[in-house]
């Protein structure tokens, strides 16, 4: 199990701002509510925009109009100038003016679009799914497009979490999966502010490219359902467990078992040269083990380097062997709590203790010299 700070980020975030200069006549959505795509926002005064579209419309029709007359012109010239009733410069001149009623057409109908365009600005929707904030504008004022943003909406399911690796981590990460799916088997678990696991597992779907310089980590980042309570509404204060911005305790785990060697925290004695404990050899004796320890538990510890499995540990009453080398009796010791899967490397419960424990032949008393 490796653990690392992170942080929730929303995958979309949009700042809603105004596309044209108008009064802003309506706000159509209640503040920290959640808005669907295609959702009326705000609404902007639309009359002098719906002018301009009318204007452009009547320009269009006229040169449309003028156009139509043009072609005649033209069509008439052509069949003169045939029977050398007409001169071809007239043909050229019908014919000029032709195409440049056709181009003025083209210009004004751009114009119409623009003018379309500008009342559709006049509806500000939502442009995905998400919560929206408070506005910072309220009916009545002048918006425009230096105005700033209105509001923002913030997408809710799923949610990123990003959060700092070292380098090494990584590594290690990638060659303990490697040939179980890499970072596809690694599963990504929560803890949240309140000490609870997130119900809801995520998974990797990035890893930085670059190291940074000043703390040699990569960012990653994992993708987590946020669903909404049962029996509420999305939108509701506390609906959803995850909230932008939030510290959360990445937990990283691996699909499949990793089996582990674990002890009773109890067993474990430190000094200057590390972690040790007291283990009964072939003779009876107690004698000093140093071993290395991998993620613990305050109840279990992790072996991984030190011990065997089936060794015979003193878990019990450590503090009456006096010295290396005192003969004990083994007795079997008090059933050792479960291993959590989050103590496990690669969030395996499938933890496997030494196959017996020793502890003083009389009870909790202490090791019998």
């Amino acid at each position: 199990m490796n653990e690392f700070i992170g942080r929730i980020q929303a995958v979309n975030r949009v700042a809603l701002v105004a596309r044209v200069s108008a009064f802003l006549e309506k706000r159509l959505f209640v503040e920290g509510s959640e808005v669907s795509t295609g959702d009326l926002l705000y609404q902007l005064e639309q009359p002098p925009f719906q002018a301009q579209v009318d204007v452009s419309k009547a320009t269009v029709d006229q040169l449309d109009a003028q156009h139509r007359n043009a072609e005649l012109a033209l069509e008439r010239a052509q069949q003169l100038v045939k029977t050398s009733a007409t001169s071809q410069a007239t043909v050229d001149a019908a014919l000029a003016t032709e195409r440049a009623l056709a181009a003025q057409i083209a210009g004004a109908q751009a114009q119409l679009k623009t003018a379309e365009i500008n009342l559709g600005y006049t509806e500000i929707r939502a442009p995905i799914d998400g919560k929206i904030t408070s506005t910072s504008v309220t009916e009545g004022n002048v918006v425009s497009p230096t105005s700033g943003t209105l509001a923002s909406l913030v997408s809710q399911d799923p949610m990123y979490v990003i959060f700092a690796v070292a380098q090494r981590t990584v590594l290690d990460l990638r060659n303990r999966y490697a040939n179980k799916g890499g970072y596809d088997a690694v599963v990504i678990k929560l803890r949240l502010p309140d000490g609870r696991i997130y119900g809801q597992d995520g998974k990797l779907d990035y890893v930085s490219p670059t190291v940074a310089e000043n703390t040699d980590t990569l960012t990653l980042r994992g993708s987590i359902p946020n669903p909404v309570f049962p029996g509420m509404k999305a939108g509701q204060p506390g609906s959803r467990e995850l909230a932008d911005g939030e510290f959360v305790t990445v937990l990283l785990e691996g699909v499949q078992p990793v089996p582990v060697l674990a002890i009773p925290r109890a067993a474990v004695l430190s000094d200057q040269q590390g972690d040790y404990v007291y283990v009964v050899d072939a003779q009876g004796k107690a004698q000093i083990r140093r071993l290395q320890l991998g993620q613990s538990t305050p109840t279990t510890a992790v072996v991984t380097s030190g011990l065997q499995e089936g060794e015979l540990v003193i878990s019990e009453g450590v503090q009456r062997v006096v010295r290396p080398g005192e003969a004990v009796s083994a007795g079997p010791a008090s059933p050792p709590p479960a291993m959590p899967p989050s103590a496990a490397p690669g969030g395996s419960s499938d933890a496997k203790p030494p196959s017996a424990a020793a502890k003083p032949a009389s009870g909790d008393a202490g090791a019998k010299p």
